[in-house]
């Protein structure tokens, strides 16, 4: 069996407003031992997020030093005069081999009047045992709905062309750019989506491959049958969240990986950020 686990850290600041990456450690732990971490708004020199300009993928990996780190910055900047980048974006954590890891720069078409940031999507393919599984995690744009969509479009744009290449295969080497990496349908995407249940990028997420299969499937209704979806955002922080508390963090699966779905977790307890952490257990003979 293995546990995913998925979190928006807000880049480690609690509703009390202390940035601390070790609580954010410690409540992962109390959820269980996650083979996968997946965690959104992990930031690299931005002094104006975090108020020290850290470089929190390096202080996260020593609080996990047993899972290997791969980080993807949705941008990367640096002000005039020089000195490191400044970065924000998503970073998964692997205790299971990674066979190899992609990042996907999301469409940002434009959206006048808007704000708006870039947006970035991890994936990466680690060994069960003998077999090759893909996590890929991701934050959504919130202010655009068009962007959302667009990137919603993407995330399903990416799973059309893993099913298509291993239908058909293209010519491989041995070695090189050209030798083959591990890429299965099997797939896990999680992250903050930063849309709700009903949206219409919501239901675009379970649209169809070209075989009439669908894409994705939410993992929540797979696990919990009719059950609402628990929220995951807005518990605590009715400052930024004037709405209450909702659902906006999703674990969408392969639907041949429905079958080994055993277990969905949403921590509701915690206030070490504006967003809950979620994991889920799937189990392999």
């Amino acid at each position: 069996m293995i546990e995913i686990l998925s979190w928006n850290i807000q880049v480690g600041l609690g509703v009390d407003g202390r940035h601390d990456l070790a609580r954010i450690a410690r409540e992962i732990a109390a959820m269980g031992d996650p083979d996968v971490i997946c965690l959104q708004e992990v930031c690299r020199f931005m002094p104006s997020l975090d108020g020290a300009g850290a470089d929190q993928v390096a202080e996260l990996g020593r609080l996990f030093p047993g899972h290997e780190p791969v980080f993807g910055p949705a941008f990367e900047s640096r002000r005039e005069g020089g000195g490191p980048y400044r970065q924000l974006g998503n970073l998964i954590f692997s205790r299971l081999p990674v066979l190899s890891v992609l990042r996907h720069t999301l469409p940002r078409p434009a959206a006048a009047g808007i704000k708006h940031m870039p947006r970035q999507a991890v994936e990466i393919c680690v060994s069960v045992g003998s077999t090759p599984l893909r996590v890929i995690t991701t934050h959504l744009e919130y202010h655009s709905p068009a962007q959302r969509r667009a990137q919603v479009e993407r995330l399903c744009a990416l799973q059309r062309e893993a099913l298509e290449n291993l239908a058909a295969p293209p010519l491989a080497l041995s070695e090189g750019p050209y030798a083959p990496i591990p890429r299965p349908a099997d797939c896990v995407v999680c992250g903050d989506f930063n849309m709700v249940v009903g949206d219409s990028e919501y239901q675009l997420m379970l649209s169809e491959s070209s075989a009439g299969e669908p894409l994705y499937c939410d993992a929540w209704p797979t696990v919990k049958g009719g059950e609402p979806h628990q929220e995951t955002c807005g518990i605590f922080d009715s400052e930024q969240w004037p709405k209450g508390p909702h659902c906006r963090d999703f674990f969408f699966v392969a639907p041949q990986l429905s079958r080994h779905l055993c277990g969905f977790e949403v921590n509701r307890e915690t206030d070490a950020s504006d967003h809950q952490p979620l994991s889920i257990r799937l189990e392999f003979s």
